[in-house]
């Protein structure tokens, strides 16, 4: 017996309701309750770009908050000597992390497992030493500061609602990038390589080709991201690209479920909400809760936020998976493939 197909399909009603929600969301929140959704947007897209990494390719990465971290020095760069412009420092930003990526990512993409992993985490402290002690482009330590409000038709958007909104704009798109990428054959072939890459390879896929392809569209993704936060923030240190935010962005995928771009989403904004709204009122404990949340998420949830309708016995929505049909992702180890 056939499944009935229902039109439109849920997933479709699912995005389009969050998508309503979220573009009005400004009219009903106070400016905190909006800066602070602002943030969960950049720190989502950020999440979301290293799913595609880590739940479709099977590529745990420690180092993709450098790319991140250049995506949002670029842009607050050029935006501070340049012009600020919208949304040409977004395109800056987008560019460098794309070049970072495609500069590392050709020798990262060729160690497997636990080497990947090292070595990605290697790679983001060598960028994160490089942003600390640039003073002349960087600010140092300090940071780079004085970063001016971006420009949309020779006004400056310094409104909560209206950069709420903008930031809202460019992480669609982003996320609609990424979203067509998992999507397409080339993502099946991607989960293909997750899988089993030596059989994908006796298939004749040029899988260390098609890996560096997804590195380098991860990594601008994660500059346009950065970009974001140098819009949002008008401020960037060092610390924006070190190994917390790194960590951070992969707590976020593992709690939303690795292989879910929504579920990616979901995962950063929890995180920020504890460390952002709950840390301050905990007297500093919001790493603890964290960890224990963490801890709960791997225990309860091994499949992430995303898995919580495969308990239930429902088929997963094609965004789900990546758009493949295939059911919700498995965890994922720190070697780089799905636990079994």
């Amino acid at each position: 017996m056939t499944d009935r197909v229902s039109w439109p399909p849920r997933g479709m009603l699912f995005g389009v309701a969050a998508a309503l929600l979220l573009a009005a969301a400004p009219l009903f929140l106070a400016p905190y309750a909006t800066t602070t959704l602002t943030r969960m947007l950049v720190f989502g897209l950020l999440a979301a770009s290293l799913a595609l990494l880590v739940g479709v390719t099977g590529l745990p990465s420690l180092g993709h908050a450098a790319y991140f971290g250049v995506g949002a020095y670029a842009a607050g760069w050029f935006a501070k000597n340049i012009s600020a412009g919208a949304p040409l420092s977004l395109l800056v930003a987008a560019a460098a992390g794309g070049l970072v990526a495609a500069a590392t990512g050709w020798v990262a993409v060729r160690a497997r497992g636990v080497f990947f992993l090292v070595l990605t985490l290697a790679i983001g402290e060598i960028v994160h030493q490089a942003a600390d002690r640039w003073d002349s482009v960087t600010g140092g330590s300090n940071g780079l500061y004085g970063i001016p409000a971006t420009m949309f038709g020779g006004e400056p958007i310094s409104n909560v609602g209206l950069l709420y909104w903008y930031v809202l704009l460019a992480f669609g798109i982003g996320l609609a990038v990424l979203w067509l990428v998992a999507r397409s054959p080339y993502g099946t072939a991607l989960r293909g390589i997750h899988d089993n890459e030596p059989r994908m390879r006796a298939l004749g896929y040029p899988t260390s080709l098609y890996k560096y392809a997804v590195f380098v569209i991860a990594g601008t993704i994660a500059g346009l991201a950065g970009g974001l936060l140098a819009t949002q923030q008008r401020l960037v240190t060092p610390e924006d690209l070190g190994f917390t935010t790194a960590a951070l962005a992969l707590l976020a995928v593992i709690i939303g479920g690795a292989g879910s771009l929504w579920g990616a989403c979901l995962g950063a904004a929890l995180v920020i909400l504890v460390r952002d709204t709950l840390g301050p009122t905990l007297d500093g404990h919001g790493p603890l809760v964290l960890g224990l949340l963490f801890i709960l998420v791997v225990y309860l949830m091994p499949c992430g936020i995303a898995g919580i309708r495969l308990r239930r016995g429902q088929r997963p929505a094609a965004g789900d998976s990546g758009g493949t049909g295939k059911p919700a992702p498995e965890p994922v180890s720190v070697g780089g493939g799905a636990s079994r």
